[in-house]
C-alpha cells in the first residue's frame, strides 16, 4: 500500500502525469480498479516506469488521484450550478436532473466512488478516504441547500437525497437508466414538497 500523499504538497503537473491520469481514469472506470495494473496504465499512456514513480507513489496513489480528479470535476459542475441558480429548490432539482442525465449517458458504468469503495473496503486506505471526502462534501452541499430552503430537517433531507442518488447510480447501471433518473427526480421533488 502506498503512503498517503501530503495534501498540502504541490502536485507535479506534466504532460506525462496527465496522460497517466487520463489513461488510468478511463481504464479504472470502464474495467474496474483491481482489474487494471499499473504496468498496463504505463504502457497505454506510453510513460516509463521511472516517470510513473516520479508522479505517483504506487497504484493506490494513482487511484486516489483518479478519484480526486473526478471529485474536482463534480465540484466545478455543482459550483457553476450554485452560481447560476440562486433558488435552493431549483438548484436541488438541477442537481437531480444532472445526475439523471449522467446515469443515461453513453458508457455509464455506475458511480466511480461507489465502485472504488466496493473495491477498497478498508476505511483507512487512501482510496476509501478519497471516497469519503467526496461524499462528505456532496452531503454538505445538499444540507446547505435544504437549510437555505427552510427544510425542517436539512440533515435528514440531505441524507435522503444522497441515498436517492446512490440508488439511481446503481439502478442506472444495472437496469433501466431512464427509469433510475426519473425516480431520482421524483424522489427529490417529494423531498422538496415535504420540507
Amino acid at each position: 500500500m502506498s503512503k498517503p500523499t501530503d495534501a498540502s504538497a504541490p502536485i507535479r503537473r506534466s504532460e506525462a502525469r496527465e496522460r497517466l491520469l487520463g489513461t488510468a481514469s478511463r481504464l479504472f472506470y470502464s474495467e474496474g480498479i483491481r482489474a487494471v495494473g499499473v504496468d498496463r496504465v504505463m504502457a497505454e499512456a506510453e510513460v516509463a516506469r521511472a516517470t510513473f514513480y516520479r508522479h505517483f507513489d504506487g497504484k493506490d496513489d494513482l487511484v486516489r488521484a483518479y478519484l480526486q480528479a473526478a471529485d474536482l470535476e463534480i465540484r466545478e459542475q455543482v459550483g457553476a450550478a450554485e452560481k447560476a441558480i440562486s433558488a435552493p429548490a431549483d438548484f436541488l432539482m438541477a442537481v437531480a436532473h444532472g445526475i439523471g442525465d449522467e446515469v443515461c449517458g453513453t458508457g455509464f458504468r455506475g458511480c466511480p466512488f461507489i465502485n472504488a469503495a466496493a473495491e477498497y473496503p478498508d476505511p483507512e486506505s487512501v482510496v476509501h478516504q478519497a471516497v469519503l471526502s467526496h461524499r462528505r462534501w456532496f452531503r454538505e452541499v445538499l444540507r446547505k441547500a435544504f437549510q437555505r430552503l427552510g427544510a425542517a430537517g436539512p440533515e435528514q433531507s440531505a441524507d435522503s437525497m444522497v441515498a436517492l442518488r446512490d440508488g439511481a447510480m446503481v439502478a442506472g447501471y444495472l437496469g433501466d437508466p431512464r427509469a433510475a433518473g426519473a425516480v431520482l427526480v421524483h424522489g427529490t421533488s417529494a423531498l422538496l414538497a415535504a420540507r
